[in-house]
């Protein structure tokens, strides 16, 4: 089976010889922190070995749950935000149709997601929506208190109990939650709702291959165990006792911090030719930036769909200020064939395409690209999928996970935490003078009356 791929080259190329190299004693310092938890925030290293510890007997569990929300539903709402959705959702649009809900596949359930945001337009059109749909929800949450996803889940759960009657809801309401503890884990409990667990070892952004992922990206029709075996196959060939030349994650980890710490680059755009991968893109942005933005440090992290953005941000990119370094996620293959037609006025001067597949077009897209950017200074890093397909994207997962382990230890952060996350909710719920916030809210009301 092949395995993606990774090529520094037009990266390195922008720093001293050897430097890459010289990373190999820090990262090999990284990978036995890891291993050994000996790291900052080594109670959160769950995800680590998580697909060679994932059984069949598990993931048959799963599988029959979302089997039950497939032969039930005609649409299924995710309720959680950040981690608790963006793995998921990158997984499904990259696996399914474009157009799934609009060619109404009878095949699997519509999958929506909510709980991620506080439009009271967009929930109010999703209730709606809702209105004369047969819907169950997944509601993942370890506390059961974020703001954002328990309102959306309050919302959902009354309407589902409304429209199907309190006894039938239960059949359709499965909780991802904390083992014991927490509001979601409490009202799970009263309501007879069927649950899996959000380990504890395993932070919100590492754990798509946790029931947090699984179980919705199984309920879109999509095979979760070849998804397990590619995340497992990369486990292997990026685990410690890979030689550095050979291991890809930590030869990632190793460019990138090069390039923060000695070439000033400050901002990696991961960039995509291949629109199914936008979502991942989004994962993969808050898996790095929550992982390495903290003690005034970190790389920042942007993402780019191209050629459509090459429309907006190439001119910033190939002449804009020289602080950013590119990441290209390639997919060798795409799955359909599509030729570009004859046109016999051929107005557009395009018949020289004639014949050619799409995807021909798009990779000189994608290679002029390249070679314009390194021209521009941009230094680029290329990693290449051979297929969109679950076991391929299991492997990018767990490859940029385990680089992200590897590469925020490198820069002396503690990669696994996220103490600035906290700060707007403080304040917001000053503002909504939620109970227990009463000095904040004093507080926060003088400052904005003596702003004002």
């Amino acid at each position: 089976m092949e395995s993606i791929k990774l090529d520094i080259t037009k990266a390195a190329q922008f720093l001293n010889p050897g430097t890459v190299e010289a990373y190999a004693p820090q990262v090999a310092a990284a990978q036995q922190a890891l291993e050994k938890a000996t790291c900052p925030g080594s109670d959160f290293l769950g995800w680590l070995h998580l697909p060679s510890g994932t059984t069949s007997e598990f993931l048959t569990e799963i599988q029959e749950v979302a089997n039950t929300l497939r032969e039930k539903c005609e649409v299924v709402v995710v309720a959680g935000i950040g981690g608790s959705y963006l793995g998921a959702r990158a997984v499904i649009e990259a696996l399914s149709n474009s157009f799934a809900w609009l060619v109404n596949d009878k095949k699997n359930p519509t999958i929506l997601f909510a709980g991620n945001n506080i439009g009271e337009d967009y929930l109010s059109e999703l209730t709606e929506y809702l209105a004369d749909k047969k819907f169950g929800v997944i509601n993942i949450s370890k506390s059961g208190t974020t703001t954002e996803t328990a309102l959306a889940f309050r919302l959902l759960k009354k309407q589902c109990e409304t429209q199907l009657g309190k006894e039938a809801a239960k059949d359709v309401i499965v909780a991802i939650t904390d083992a014991e503890k927490g509001a979601a884990r409490a009202a799970a409990t009263k309501e007879g709702y069927r649950t899996f667990v959000i380990p504890d070892d395993v932070g919100g952004r590492f754990s798509v291959l946790t029931p947090v992922g699984l179980l919705p990206i199984t309920v879109a029709g999509l095979d979760i165990v070849r998804l397990v075996e590619g995340a497992r196959d990369m486990e292997k060939q990026t685990s410690q006792d890979v030689p550095f030349s050979n291991n890809i994650a930590a030869r990632y980890a190793a460019v990138r911090q090069a390039l923060y710490a000695q070439a000033g680059k400050r901002i990696e755009i991961v960039a995509n030719f291949q629109p199914k991968l936008h979502f991942m893109a989004e994962w993969w942005k808050q898996l790095y930036g929550e992982s390495e933005g903290k003690d005034l440090k970190g790389i920042f992290p942007a993402a780019c769909d191209f050629t459509t953005d090459l429309h907006s941000m190439g001119q910033w990119i190939q002449e804009g200020e020289r602080s950013i370094f590119e990441t290209v996620i390639s997919v060798e293959e795409p799955n359909r064939r599509l030729l570009f037609p004859h046109d016999d006025e051929n107005l557009d001067g395009l018949n020289f395409l004639e014949g050619k597949r799409i995807d021909e077009v798009n990779k000189m897209a994608e290679l002029g690209t390249r070679l314009a950017h390194v021209d521009g200074g941009v230094p680029n890093i290329r990693i290449s999928v051979p297929a969109l397909n679950e076991y391929y994207l299991g492997q990018l997962i767990y490859f940029f996970e385990k680089a992200c382990g590897i590469s925020g230890l490198i820069q002396e952060v503690n990669p696994f935490n996220q103490p600035g996350v906290e700060a707007y909710k403080k304040n917001m719920f000053a503002l909504l003078n939620k109970p227990g916030y009463e000095s904040e809210s004093k507080a926060i009301t003088e400052r904005l009356n003596k702003e004002n």
